[in-house]
């Protein structure tokens, strides 16, 4: 794979505040990237000097070679970007809008295909104040692919969405990437983090605390595995403490909790439960997630 994102010991502060500390990484072409992390992590501050907006004060950033000051015409023809807030003019409507960002560069995409493609077709004569919040998410994606980028930055895509418009913008994000563009993503999902992307960043307090696949991050989790289930008749906790692959077993009523380890742990529980002749229902097991990772490494405290 080719790196065409480069950040190497990116710094900078607001008076005494650091807010980010000697920050590298790099992204893979044609990956979804995702960088997440507490309030006052360094996300927007990173973003935003990789898109142009802030000047670091010290460190190195590279964007398809390019540096996003000094290379600024190139630079920008190459990416687009949605903005955690962004505003547009209520009345305008949203095939003016689309007209509007279609001038600024020299070989736009067509903007009834791209209409078509976010599903707002119909709503082209409607104006922008009367979109619902997903329909108004996608046109500021249509916007952000009007100049055909190679990368486009995503931040904070979905929040203020309902789940339904949510599971529809990772749709709009995975056809982004098949399409051959890199997306750059940052969120405070984490399980849109772990559904969408390909490896992710975990920043806290300015520095990198954790760079891998969701699933690589996962894995490395130190986390019994976990049967939850409802017995419905007996006390099944010494047997099921008997197993060797178990390690604790908690109930609560009818709720039983079975923590335990190894490949044959969760069929050992289940042999156990039927060998005995106790009836349970609703079995799942719980697994971990990256929203544990994320805790596991940032804390639980709230943050401003």
């Amino acid at each position: 794979m080719t790196a065409i994102v480069r950040v190497e010991d990116l710094k900078k502060k607001y008076g005494e505040l650091e807010a980010v500390k000697g920050l590298s990484f790099e992204v893979e072409q044609g990956e979804i990237f995702g960088m997440v992390g507490p309030n006052g992590a360094g996300k927007t501050t990173t973003i935003e000097c990789l898109e142009g907006l802030r000047s670091p004060d010290s460190g190195q950033l590279s964007v398809f070679g390019l540096d996003p000051w000094r290379d600024r015409s190139r630079f920008v023809e190459k990416i687009g970007v949605q903005l955690q807030e962004s505003t547009l003019p209520p009345r305008l409507r949203v095939s003016e809008a689309l007209s509007l960002f279609a001038a600024l560069y020299p070989d736009p995409a067509p903007g009834e295909e791209l209409l078509e493609r976010m599903g707002l077709s119909e709503k082209r004569n409607v104006a922008i104040a009367k979109l619902s919040g997903g329909q108004r998410q996608r046109l500021h994606i249509a916007l952000a692919l009007i100049n055909r980028p190679e990368l486009v930055f995503l931040d904070e895509l979905t929040t203020g969405l309902d789940p339904q418009a949510r599971r529809s913008m990772w749709d709009l994000v995975r056809e982004i990437r098949q399409d051959g563009c890199t997306v750059f993503l940052t969120t405070h999902f984490m399980e849109e983090a772990e559904r969408l992307c390909d490896r992710v960043a975990i920043l806290d307090e300015g520095q990198l605390i954790a760079l891998d696949s969701p699933q690589a991050m996962i894995r490395s989790l130190e986390r019994k595995k976990c049967v939850v289930f409802e017995l419905l008749n007996g006390n099944a906790k010494q047997q099921l403490a008997a197993i060797p692959e178990v390690t604790g077993v908690e109930i609560n009523g009818e709720r039983v909790s079975v923590e335990g380890f190894g490949e044959r742990f969760i069929s050992s529980v289940v042999a156990s439960l039927e060998n005995g002749g106790a009836e349970f229902r609703d079995l799942r097991t719980e697994q971990p997630s990256l929203e544990d990772v994320f805790l596991q490494l940032t804390g639980r405290k709230m943050r401003e």
